[in-house]
Formats: structure tokens, C-alpha cells, sequence
């Protein structure tokens, strides 16, 4: 049966560069060169990237790729992101007053010898904290705008948990050039006119408009929603999920800073409105705003107004010196991009495999689009395949994977709408109907009514968002039942109680032990 030495990546971008980048890291065609990994790219297609989150994932993922932290973030205008904090979702602003929580990067596990959750809730009065708040430190570091660790902290290692924000297009030519200089990449830019099949169903080729053909063993879509290979080509059906996740489109702007000193946001914002919510993620040089919405309920031109307004009042909060620059937010570019939600049916079939766009969209909420890309690496590598023989068992075991996961993605997300208590207008009553609950989590949401998330909930050791995610979101929006607990059921009260004013006196010296996220990246871009 015939190797497989020939990989051939049909788009670029993040996905496409990603996977790229991680193929060659494993086959090693500078040294190994009966192995090629080529990237064919369109030379105008459109980045789709907004100003992006990623996952902590994203840390061993450069590392394993050989890249240099601190290049990564002079070169993709990063910035340290520390989880998500979310505003007005459980209710909305009153009184001026926004409700907001926070999901931390800093899991309990890393502070924590028990599960805190059944502790902070029986103590909950007593504490006056919010469930984040009172396990970590790491809110108080983002109210504050620190950054994760210090200048004397080893590349990719933490004092608090962390990942990044970035710049897409920055980032997608900071991966091109590393895979293509240190990694053993081609890469060529033409305009993709066919597909060549085999009887048996396999690429054997793609032919371009510039006349070359370019033959591979196994062919990676990263056409992103045009999906040249998946749908085009092989017709996978595009499963929607239009009836849970009611978001279909959003408008996106990218809005300077007041002043070079103005402090850069630790978490991503995320900011509830009447038909969605906006995202707000802090750069280096600017910060990436948009505006999620149904335009069920509301329209485009309604929610661009929206989007203007909260970056106006933004930029009034900012904390500026006397060299501020005035930001006519009327005059910023806004985009509408449309939103398809979904995945298809299968992301490998044959010798194809989709990653990105191209595979499954399943809305920015909580940044999985980039881990999903990740994971797709990850498992493709790991169980890279020698022989076309194989390709037919690790097909199978590939789709049912990532089934699970858009699955499980799509509930993650879901839990975050079908939990508010808005009833100001008709998304958030629709996003509370049960017939758009899915019926995983639903039976999820009938069991956590008399126990707290347990190890039980999510066996998979695949799981995108782990138990303690669901605890962030759950006690976050206030679903917890009144646990009646026995002592014995809380054995290590006291250790517990001692532990929760451990981490409030952490949280109240934290500003003495972290430098601000700008001090820390001013000092980075200066280290050339």
C-alpha cells in the first residue's frame, strides 16, 4: 500500500499555518526528505481574524513549534489574556451598576489540594466574594490590568495562568515565516481552479490557475468557510445549529487607545446586549471590538449603533495623560460579517481533513475556534498516518472525536445564554425557551439542580472545557442548588476556610508582586 510522505495544505491563516507548521515539526522534511508539507494559498484571500483569543493550549503549542515567546509577542501585537470576564449576562446594569463574573484561566487544581466549589457555597455568606474571586487571585490581577508573571519568569512558565490575545493576519505571517524558514514549509500562492479524484475517492491533486498541479498523499482544508475540499469537492454536509446558538452575524471595528499608556484588559470583555453580546480584546496598539448579534432581533445597522456607542463610553473610561488623542469612533470602519454555525458531518473522509473554518464555526464566545485548530493538529500528529491503509480506521476514530467536541462546544455555550435571568427583550427570552436546550445539557443542567459538577460529569479526558469551566459559569450565573451538606460530606472545613483567607491576602498584595500588562510588554518589545 502506498506511504504517506506528501502533505499538501489548501489555505493559510491561522489554520492553515497552524497545521502547516505542525505537520512539518513532526515529519521533518529538512531532514527527512522523502517528507514534504506544502502550503497552497489563495494571494488574496481575506483573513476573517478580528483581534483573537486563544486557550493556555496555545502556550505549548508555540513552544513545540520552536518559537520564541518573546518574538511572538513583539511580532502579533499580544498581549497576556487571563480568562474571560462577563458582563451583564446573569442580569443586566442597574443603577449603573454592571453584574459581572469572571472565568479564570487559574483552575482550582493549581491552588487548591480540594475541590473548592462545595466549600465556597457553604460559606458563601460569610465570604462576600464571588466563587472566582474567592479561589484565585487572578480576578483582582485583571481588575487591576497586571500582566500573568514577571520579566524574570521563564518563557511560557506562570505565576498566574495565562494565554494570549493577538492580531490574526499578524499572526498567520509570523507562522508563515517560522514554518517556512525553520521548518522545512513550501509555500506557494496561487488560486485553486480544481480537484483531481481518484475512482476510489482520494485527492490525488489540485490544479491551480497559474497551470501547476501539485500532487499530495493527504490533503488539509483550510479554505475556511468556502471549503473547497470538504464541501465542494466531497459534498460533507454542513450540520447547523441554528436552533440552540440564535447568533447569526457581527459587526467588527478595531479602535485605537487613547493614550500610549492606557492599560490593556486582562481578560477578554465580554458585554451583554439586547440581540448579543460585544467582545473587546485588548492588544498592544489597539483593542478588537464586535458585536455578536441575531439580526432576528435586531438590525445591522441597529447593532453597529450599538457597537459605536459602547466603544465612545470605552474610550471615556480609559485612563489617559495630558498627550491623549482624540478617537472619533464615528469615523472607525465597521465590518459585518455573516455567522454560519455549525460543523460538518465529518471533517475527515478519504484522505482530507478539515481544520478551522472550513471544518466547524461554532461562535466566538468562549475562543475555541483557535484551540479546536489546536486539538486538530494535535490528534493528526500524534496519530499521523505511514500507509493509506490506515486511513481508513483513523477516519473513523478522527469524526467521532471531534463530534464529541463540537457537541460538547456547542452546550458549553449554550449554558452561558440559557442561564440569564434577562428578560428585557426577545434574544435572551428565546435563548431561555427549553426547546432550544439541547438535550445533553439538559439532563447536565436537571443533575446539577441537587449535586455540584463533579469528576463524573465529563469522563473524557477530550473534553474542550473541563469541570472547572462549568463551575466558573454555573456559580458565575448563580445556578447552584441549596446543597444541604452533613459534615461528613465537608471533611476539610477548616483547611478550606484557612485556604479562602490565603487566597483574599494574595489577592490584596497582588499588585506588589506583578508588573502592569503594558509595563511587562513595553519591556518585552524593548528586549530586540
Amino acid at each position: 500500500m502506498k506511504s504517506i510522505k506528501n502533505v499538501v495544505v489548501v489555505g493559510g491563516g491561522t489554520a492553515g499555518w497552524l497545521a502547516a507548521a505542525s505537520l512539518a515539526r513532526h515529519l521533518d522534511p529538512l531532514t527527512h526528505h522523502e517528507y514534504t508539507v506544502t502550503l497552497v494559498e489563495s494571494p488574496d484571500a481575506p483573513i476573517i481574524g478580528v483581534g483573537e483569543g486563544t486557550w493556555p493550549t496555545m502556550r505549548n503549542t508555540l513552544r513545540n513549534l520552536g518559537i520564541d515567546e518573546f518574538e511572538f509577542i513583539r511580532e502579533c501585537d499580544t498581549s497576556f489574556k487571563q480568562g474571560t470576564r462577563f458582563v451583564n449576562w446573569h442580569t443586566r446594569a442597574e443603577n449603573g451598576q454592571d453584574a459581572s463574573y469572571f472565568h479564570s484561566f487559574e483552575l482550582p487544581r493549581g491552588m487548591w489540594p480540594i475541590p473548592p466549589g462545595p466549600y465556597w457555597h457553604h460559606l458563601q455568606k460569610e465570604l462576600g466574594l464571588s466563587y472566582a474571586e474567592a479561589i484565585s487571585p487572578q480576578p483582582a490581577a485583571c481588575m487591576h490590568h497586571l500582566a500573568p508573571k514577571g520579566l524574570d519568569t521563564a518563557q511560557y512558565e506562570t505565576v498566574l495562568n495565562y494565554a494570549y490575545h493577538l492580531d490574526a493576519g499578524k499572526f498567520a505571517t509570523f507562522l508563515r515565516r517560522h514554518a517556512c524558514e525553520k521548518l522545512g514549509v513550501t509555500h506557494l500562492l496561487a488560486h485553486v481552479e480544481s480537484v483531481n479524484v481518484s475512482e476510489a475517492g482520494y485527492i490525488e491533486s489540485i490544479a491551480t490557475k497559474q497551470g501547476e498541479k501539485i500532487s499530495g498523499d493527504l490533503f488539509i482544508d483550510c479554505t475556511g468557510f468556502a471549503s473547497l475540499l470538504l464541501d465542494k469537492t466531497y459534498h460533507i454536509p454542513f450540520r447547523g445549529v441554528s436552533d440552540t446558538l440564535l447568533v447569526n452575524k457581527a459587526v467588527a471595528m478595531q479602535v485605537p487607545y487613547a493614550s500610549e499608556q492606557a492599560p490593556i484588559c486582562s481578560p477578554t470583555l465580554s458585554t451583554a446586549q439586547s440581540a448579543g453580546w460585544i467582545w473587546d480584546i485588548g492588544l498592544q496598539t489597539r483593542r478588537g471590538t464586535g458585536y455578536v448579534y441575531s439580526d432576528n432581533h435586531t438590525s445591522p445597522d441597529e447593532a453597529e449603533a450599538t457597537l459605536r456607542a459602547y466603544n465612545k463610553e470605552a474610550l471615556n473610561k480609559q485612563v489617559v495623560n495630558t498627550n491623549h488623542q482624540a478617537v472619533d469612533v464615528d469615523q472607525l470602519d465597521a465590518r459585518q460579517i455573516d455567522l454560519r454555525l455549525g460543523y460538518r458531518e465529518k471533517v475527515f473522509h478519504k484522505n482530507c481533513v478539515g481544520m478551522g473554518l472550513s471544518a466547524a464555526f461554532l461562535e466566538p464566545l468562549e475562543a475555541s475556534a483557535i484551540f479546536l485548530i489546536e486539538a486538530s493538529c494535535n490528534m493528526l500528529t500524534e496519530l499521523f498516518p505511514q500507509r493509506m491503509e490506515q486511513l481508513g480506521t483513523l477516519e473513523k476514530k478522527y469524526n467521532a472525536v471531534f463530534t464529541q467536541r463540537w457537541h460538547r462546544v456547542v452546550d458549553f455555550i449554550k449554558l452561558h445564554y440559557f442561564l440569564s435571568r434577562r428578560t428585557d427583550s426577545g434574544f435572551w427570552l428565546d435563548n431561555t425557551d427549553q426547546t432550544t436546550l439541547p438535550d445533553s445539557l439538559k439532563e447536565q443542567l436537571e443533575f446539577w439542580k441537587f449535586y455540584p459538577p463533579t469528576r463524573f460529569d465529563m469522563p473524557s479526558a477530550l473534553e474542550p472545557f473541563v469541570r472547572e469551566s462549568y463551575e466558573f459559569i454555573l456559580y458565575g450565573m448563580e445556578y447552584h442548588a441549596d446543597y444541604q451538606w452533613s459534615a461528613g460530606q465537608l471533611p476539610h472545613l477548616e483547611n478550606a476556610q484557612a485556604n479562602f483567607a490565603r487566597i483574599r491576602k494574595l489577592s490584596a498584595e497582588i499588585t506588589d508582586v506583578l508588573p502592569s500588562n503594558r509595563a511587562l510588554i513595553n519591556k518585552i518589545r524593548k528586549m530586540r
